[in-house]
């Protein structure tokens, strides 16, 4: 079993083609994230109509049009489109997964048998929909952009009120710029919200490439999302700063790969795997010239050289001195029974 969750962010970037997000799907699939995440939302319970465009919004969708409710209103998955992709999911063996933005979309995920839900760093001081978190008592994954440690503490002050306790709870480390300048990843405040806090945490990762989750994972974080796309030229607000197909697939072999690199018992000692080169590669002590026996040698006739299954070096000062019992040859790797110590 991972011990990382990999959590692939299609988002919005199904463009409101139904087509495009089963393509998103399978490119999950292909990848072997452990969840693809969408949206669930209804524009008019998520922003007013004067709300504007993020300035990263307005430049990744190169529209004119600064209304992010006319934005949001053309991304909007339906009752019918969740049941299809959540169907689409089951077929292609993946898990379906979803942000929702109010109380409301918390209600109608958890009636779909959700047992997991995402809050999105915007709603990290929305106290309703916190509450409502907290009264379906199921774990929670916490994004913190832009949040501070005051306001990380107070959301789980709020989530752990009713059923929910800090085990249930999986803190992300994020930075809510699209993409995020790699100077403004602070990736070590994750560990420091870890060890403030005392949960679990992982990383939810804006940047553009694939190195900073795997840092992440490097660094102890078990949950990992991260935006993806067929194509980063599409238009939207999340394309520039998601994965294409093959880059997310590099990311979850990376991932993977760490999380064995990381899995061993922490203690130095050699592996099974290296024993066996023990001999090939260490070194034993040799005579550079020949001898008779009985006579003495002295530091100048020694030499190390491979193979390491002979007198080992360290023990360099108890040979000095030693006494020949059989007759050695030049370059003749020296064992305990050739020399009298």
């Amino acid at each position: 079993m991972n011990s990382v969750l990999i959590i692939a962010e299609a988002g919005v970037n199904h463009n409101g083609d139904m087509q495009l997000a089963k393509r998103l799907i399978d490119v999950a699939v292909e990848a072997g994230v452990d969840m693809v995440k969408f949206q669930t939302f209804k524009a008019d319970k998520l922003v007013s109509k004067a709300a504007k465009k993020a300035e990263y919004q307005t430049k990744n969708t190169g529209d004119p049009d600064d209304s992010q409710y006319n934005m949001l209103k053309k991304l909007e998955l339906s009752h019918e489109n969740h049941v299809e992709l959540i169907a689409y999911c089951k077929e292609r063996d993946i898990q379906f997964f979803s942000t929702a933005f109010d109380s409301e979309g918390l209600e109608y995920l958890n009636g779909l048998d959700f047992k997991k839900f995402k809050v999105p760093s915007g709603e990290i001081t929305n106290y309703p929909y916190l509450k409502k978190l907290a009264e379906i008592g199921k774990p929670v994954i916490l994004s913190t952009g832009m949040a501070n440690m005051q306001e990380i503490e107070a959301a789980i002050k709020v989530l752990i009120s009713e059923n929910l306790t800090k085990k249930d709870i999986t803190v992300l480390h994020c930075n809510t710029e699209y993409p995020t300048p790699m100077e403004d990843v602070n990736l070590l405040a994750m560990n420091h919200i870890k060890n403030q806090i005392g949960v679990e945490v992982g990383y939810s990762d804006h940047t553009l490439g694939i190195e900073v989750p795997i840092a992440a994972v490097a660094l102890g974080a078990k949950v990992i999302e991260k935006h993806f796309t067929l194509d980063r030229n599409l238009p939207g607000p999340d394309h520039k700063a998601s994965l294409e197909p093959l880059e997310l697939k590099a990311m979850v072999k990376a991932i993977r790969n760490i999380e064995k690199a990381i899995s061993g018992p922490g203690k130095k000692e050699p592996s099974n795997s290296e024993l066996k080169n023990k001999v090939v590669a260490r070194k034993s002590i040799h005579v550079q010239r020949s001898f008779l026996q009985g006579e003495i040698i002295e530091e100048s006739d020694l030499i190390t050289l491979r193979p390491g299954n002979g007198i080992s070096p360290m023990e360099w000062h108890d040979v000095i001195g030693a006494r020949v019992i059989n007759s050695l040859v030049a370059f003749q790797m020296l064992n305990p029974d050739d020399i009298d110590f």
